[in-house]
């Protein structure tokens, strides 16, 4: 039996005990109408010191599922090790009411010290993955359950996250004062094209790391319901922006390589921003060459990238090479529904 195994099952029953409850589904509404109607810190704190931990046990009995050769990379260890940490000091709460005058301040300051610490779990898991590939390769079995173990993985940590980041802005001093409007973390008019600027700009310095030149960005927006107003939508404003920044920087490479040393310079990228009746789309475009056909069904995959592999010792931000970019992309697209008057987003 795996050490990991035996740790959770001798020494920590605790784990045992909340990976038997499911984690509650919330939607951005929900979201919502508890920061806008009735947010109670008091309210928010019984909530979270039981789901948190849930979803973190939850994750871990998952994560013991995995191969032993996998689990056995250092940076997956590193991953276990974060998980184990957060977990143990959230049950520090399990007992601990609200009206001790402590507790709440308590409970903030833990949970930014959980975000903190888990703000590079996808590149450490990323690295992981790696190692195992180089290691041992991957055959299709062991590659369609780790694909479908990430996937999950991924998809908790982004609602995880949701969870934690709510809290803070709420009930903290994290309040952005250039965006008060805001809901926690979510916009109720957040204005799309200008998140595609902000991303394309991050992108774009990025780039110029790594070449000497970044492709500039033409915006279209096309507002079906009202045509000279700019498109807003109630989002998640970071959310957004990873999944522009993930497509930016793969346009912007493939743009660059193709072009290099070209005389008439690196052609445009295009964002076009539509609204239609049911759907709001982001479609960005470039001229880098495409994918070939046979490749197309392996870039949501994890354990695939059509970059050199990226180190983490660098103090550059990898432009790409972890083969994760495209696909939590898409689990952010498919995770945070939108508020249920503003119609489906997709970004492509």
């Amino acid at each position: 039996m795996r050490l990991y195994a035996v740790f959770l099952k001798d020494h920590f029953p605790k784990i045992e005990y909340y990976s038997r409850f499911s984690p509650s589904p919330l939607s951005i509404k929900q979201f919502l109408e508890f920061g806008r109607d009735n947010a109670c810190e008091k309210t928010s704190y019984m909530f979270l010191r039981k789901e948190l931990p849930v979803r973190l046990a939850n994750t871990m009995r998952e994560v013991n599922l995995l191969p032993d050769k996998l689990l056995s990379q250092p940076s997956v260890k590193l991953v276990q090790k974060w998980y184990m940490q957060s977990f143990f000091e959230l049950l520090e709460f399990e007992n601990r009411k609200p009206d001790d005058p402590h507790a709440l301040n308590d409970f903030l300051e833990t949970l930014i010290e959980i975000r903190n610490r888990h703000n590079d779990v996808v590149p450490t898991m990323a690295q992981g993955v790696i190692e195992y590939k180089e290691k041992f390769g991957f055959d299709p079995f062991v590659s369609s359950n780790i694909q479908y173990f990430l996937d999950r993985f991924y998809t908790n940590r982004i609602s995880f996250r949701m969870l934690i980041n709510q809290h803070t802005l709420l009930f903290g001093n994290d309040i952005n004062p250039a965006h008060p409007k805001h809901i926690g973390s979510i916009d109720p008019n957040c204005n799309v094209a200008e998140v595609v600027t902000d991303a394309y700009e991050t992108a774009k310095m990025v780039c110029e790391q790594y070449y000497s030149a970044a492709p500039e960005l033409k915006i279209e927006e096309f507002n079906a319901k009202a045509p000279q107003k700019p498109i807003q939508a109630v989002y998640v404003p970071s959310h957004l922006f990873h999944m522009l920044f993930e497509l930016f920087k793969n346009a912007m490479r493939a743009t660059n390589e193709l072009h290099e040393g070209s005389k008439e310079g690196l052609p445009l990228i295009k964002a076009k921003v539509t609204l239609g009746k049911e759907d709001l789309s982001v479609k960005i475009s470039d001229r880098g060459g495409g994918v070939a056909l046979r490749k197309i069904d392996r870039l949501f995959n994890y354990t695939y990238s059509t970059a050199p592999t990226p180190s983490l010792d660098s103090k550059r931000v990898p432009l790409a090479g972890f083969g994760h970019g495209l696909p939590i992309s898409r689990l952010y697209a498919q995770t945070i529904s939108v508020y249920t008057t503003q119609p489906k987003t997709h970004v492509t």
